[in-house]
């Protein structure tokens, strides 16, 4: 059982600090108005830009959103989480409100600039936001937090095409001017609201504990660690390439529900009403019991989630491969699949901020590229061997999602590891407490 084993969703919100509500409301209120990622093809068609046109718009997109995480990583390491924030906001929000000005015939080569550093700024805020969720909530709290990091994000996902259907009956354009605007709205509150030195202080009050607690000489201190040192301890923390492997393989297998799903439930005859109470009933699920659900994995080791969450994926994509003889296989599989998320995600989506504070935002800026990277990927190979396997797709599926356990399971089992010793540039050796999702 986990230090963590007794905290309650009331006491979670009782505890969290003034400052992460600010952080949450802000992530909510930018996925409200993220449209681009769902809408760019449609809005691009409409506005008769050929096909091509518009997949390469998407590429340029998701392209910029992979980079914008490494990107953010390092600003936040050099800046700080607000700067970065406020500065990512700030530069995605008028170049989404643009794209309707540059999609005409003539004008792509500027709309894929503008698309891709939309998509690069727009994701840079996500490295700087987990590191000060890490920073601010407190320890016993840690996991929840990113519980509701999630939570605000989902709900934001799960509103906001209901927003864009009421946008796109009024004017198209409306879709990217509100994206700019909500992104603008997160800069500024988190300018007004957010802390100044958030890492700064979070590294003094570790300071002060290991004057404290001395632990050993000064002379042992590590020295300050550079963005090369911390990519080079990244490449030799075999565990951590272990989970960015599960990070990749589950992220893959979790697209095919976006993309695979509605083309299945079109090719079984059903009718696509299906399709949107699927997504209403995960969404629904998610929200509501995401946090309670949390309360009872903080009771058990972190490997031991990840693997259970994983597996309870697999047999979500077994109900969708079960599908053809009834759509109850198909909700089944969906709440399933969600069932699979809540007991995995809030340990998967916290296990880098265990990390000490001179590799931590490097750590979270690798996890979310390899995320935003496999999410590019997902549609392509849905593409290409859903086509070719249909219900079998769904047993690969269910494979992939339990390789991905095991892959999980082994990349954060450090139970019998010193938290890092990679902070000194070498693979993680030896016994320390983790800052977040450690087991007693």
């Amino acid at each position: 059982m986990t230090d963590e084993g007794t905290v309650g969703v009331f006491d979670t919100l009782k505890a969290t600090p003034v400052t992460v509500r600010y952080l949450l409301g802000g992530v909510l209120i930018n996925q409200l108005g993220a449209f681009v990622q769902t809408f760019l093809v449609l809005y691009l068609t409409h506005r008769h830009m050929s096909v091509q046109a518009a997949g390469l718009s998407l590429v340029a997109f998701s392209a910029g959103t992979i980079l914008g995480t490494m990107l953010g990583s390092e600003a936040t390491q050099r800046f700080g989480p607000r700067f970065t924030i406020v500065a990512a906001m700030a530069g995605s929000g008028p170049l989404i409100a643009v794209i309707p000005l540059l999609s005409r015939s003539g004008l792509l080569v500027p709309l894929l600039l503008v698309v891709g550093l939309g998509g690069l700024l727009g994701q840079a805020y996500r490295p700087a936001a987990y590191v000060l969720l890490s920073d601010l909530m407190p320890k016993q709290h840690a996991k929840m937090g990113f519980s509701m990091f999630r939570i605000a994000l989902n709900t934001g996902a799960a509103v906001a095409p209901m927003i864009a259907a009421g946008l796109i009956l009024v004017d198209w354009d409306a879709l990217f001017w509100l994206d700019g605007a909500t992104a603008l709205a997160y800069a500024a509150l988190a300018f007004a609201l957010l802390p100044r030195q958030a890492v700064l202080a979070a590294q003094e009050r570790a300071a002060a504990q290991d004057a404290a607690e001395p632990s050993q000489d000064a002379a042992d201190e590590p020295a300050p660690i550079t963005g090369r040192a911390a990519y080079a301890a990244i490449l030799r923390d075999r565990k951590y390439l272990l989970y960015l492997a599960a990070v990749m393989l589950g992220t893959l297998a979790y697209m095919q529900s976006v993309v695979a799903l509605p083309l299945q439930i079109k090719a079984d005859d059903y009718p696509t009403g299906l399709y949107s109470a699927v997504l209403t009933i995960s969404s629904v699920v998610l929200i509501t019991c995401e946090l309670k659900i949390t309360t009872y994995i903080l009771r058990i080791p972190t490997h031991t989630a990840v693997l259970v969450g994983h597996l309870v994926n697999a047999l979500g994509f077994v109900g969708y491969a079960l599908s053809a003889h009834s759509p109850v296989y198909l909700v089944a599989g969906a709440v399933l699949e969600v069932a699979g998320v809540m007991i995995a995600g809030p340990s998967m989506y916290a296990h880098p901020a265990a990390f000490p504070a001179r590799l931590k935002t490097r750590y979270i800026g690798v996890m979310q590229a390899a995320t935003g990277l496999a999410a590019a990927l997902g549609p392509l190979i849905t593409v290409y061997v859903w086509t070719r396997l249909d219900h079998g797709f769904w047993m690969l599926c269910a494979l992939a999602a339990a390789v991905t356990g095991v892959l999980a399971m082994a990349g954060t089992n450090r139970e019998e590891e010193h938290g890092l010793a990679a902070e000194q540039g070498e693979p993680t050796e030896g016994k320390a407490e983790e800052v977040v999702g450690g087991t007693a």
